[in-house]
C-alpha cells in the first residue's frame, strides 16, 4: 500500500510537471503564432492545447488507477486508462488532420510569408526547455512506469524534434539568399507544417490502436507475451510440469497472467502450489511493474453430465 501511495504521488509530480509546462507554452506559442504568422508554431499550440486538456482529466483520473479491484470492478479501475488513451489518441488524430487540410488550403491559395528569424530564435529556446522537461519526466517515471506519463515522454520527445527541425528549416531563408528559396519561402512554414503533421500522425494512432486492444481484452504484443513465457516455463518444468496454458491480458498499465497447468495424476498441493506462485511472481517482478499473477490446476471438462466418482 505504501508503494501505490508513492507511486500514486511521483505520478501526479510528473503529471503536474508536464502541466505546468504545457501551459507555459501554449501561452507562448499562441502569442509567437500572433507576432509571425507561423502556422507551424500555431500547430505547436493546437497540440499542446489539447494535450493540457488531456492533462487536467489525468490529473482526476489518476488516483482511481490506484484503487484495489473488488467483485463489481474485477480488473479495478484499469480499463479507464484504456479508454482515456483511446479517446486522448482519437482527438489527437483529428486535429493532426484537420491542420494538414488547412495547411493544404494555404498553400494551394499561395503561401505566406512569415518572420522566419523569429521563429527559428523562438523554436531554438523551445527546444532547449522542451529537452530539460523531457529528462524530469524521465527520472519522474522510473519509479512508476506508468502509460499516461510515457505516452506524455513521447510527446515531449515529438515536439523537441520538431521544435529542432523547425529551427533548422526557418534559419534557411536568412543563410541561403538565391532567387529559388526566395520564390520557395511563402510555401516553407505550410510545407515543414504539414510534413510535421505526417511525421506526428503515427504516434496517436499506435495509442488508439493499442488501447483498443486493452479494451478489448486481448493479449499483449507477441514480446511481452513470450517474455513472460520464458520467465515461467523454465520454473515449471525444471519440478516437472510441462502441460502448460497461458491466459494473458492487459489492461491500461496492468498485465493479468493465469497460468493452467494439467495433472496426471489425481493429488494437488496447496503448499507446493504457493511455493511455486511466490517463485513466479518473484520472478516476474524483475521484469514487470504492476501484473497479477495466478497458478492455477487445469480442471479438463469432458462434457458429461454426471459428477465421476472418486476413483
Amino acid at each position: 500500500m505504501h508503494a501505490s501511495r508513492q507511486q500514486l504521488k511521483s505520478e501526479r509530480i510528473a503529471l503536474k510537471i508536464s502541466l505546468w509546462s504545457g501551459a507555459v507554452f501554449v501561452v507562448l506559442e499562441l502569442f509567437m503564432s500572433i507576432i509571425t504568422s507561423s502556422q507551424a508554431v500555431l500547430l505547436d499550440a493546437v497540440y499542446d492545447t489539447t494535450e493540457l486538456v488531456m492533462l487536467l482529466v489525468s490529473l482526476r483520473l489518476v488516483p482511481l488507477l490506484y484503487r484495489p479491484s473488488s467483485e463489481k470492478h474485477p480488473f479495478g479501475y484499469q480499463q479507464i486508462e484504456s479508454i482515456f488513451v483511446v479517446v486522448k489518441g482519437a482527438i489527437m488524430v483529428a486535429v493532426t488532420l484537420g491542420l494538414i487540410v488547412n495547411n493544404l488550403e494555404i498553400l494551394f491559395h499561395g503561401g505566406r510569408s512569415i518572420n522566419y528569424s523569429l521563429t527559428a530564435y523562438f523554436e531554438m529556446l523551445s527546444c532547449v526547455m522542451s529537452i530539460v522537461i523531457l529528462i524530469l519526466l524521465i527520472r519522474v517515471n522510473k519509479s512508476v512506469n506508468s502509460p499516461t506519463v510515457t505516452m506524455e515522454i513521447q510527446e515531449w520527445k515529438i515536439d523537441i524534434v520538431s521544435a529542432f527541425g523547425m529551427t533548422l528549416a526557418f534559419f534557411l531563408p536568412k543563410m541561403i539568399h538565391t532567387s529559388w528559396m526566395e520564390a520557395f519561402s511563402p510555401f516553407l512554414d505550410q510545407g515543414l507544417t504539414i510534413l510535421l503533421c505526417i511525421c506526428m500522425l503515427p504516434t496517436p494512432v499506435k495509442a488508439v490502436i493499442e488501447g483498443m486492444r486493452d479494451l478489448f481484452l486481448l493479449p499483449p504484443d507477441g514480446d511481452t507475451v513470450e517474455q513472460i513465457k520464458e520467465i515461467v516455463t523454465p520454473i515449471l518444468e525444471f519440478h516437472g510440469y510441462t502441460e502448460l496454458y497461458f491466459d494473458i491480458l492487459k489492461t491500461g498499465r496492468k498485465l493479468w497472467i493465469s497460468v493452467y497447468i494439467t495433472f496426471d495424476r489425481d493429488d494437488i498441493s496447496i503448499s507446493r502450489f504457493r511455493h511455486f506462485q511466490n517463485m513466479i511472481i518473484s520472478a516476474l517482478s524483475e521484469v514487470f511493474q504492476d501484473f497479477y499473477f495466478e497458478l492455477l490446476p487445469d480442471i479438463e471438462y469432458r462434457g458429461k453430465t454426471e459428477v465421476d466418482p472418486p476413483q
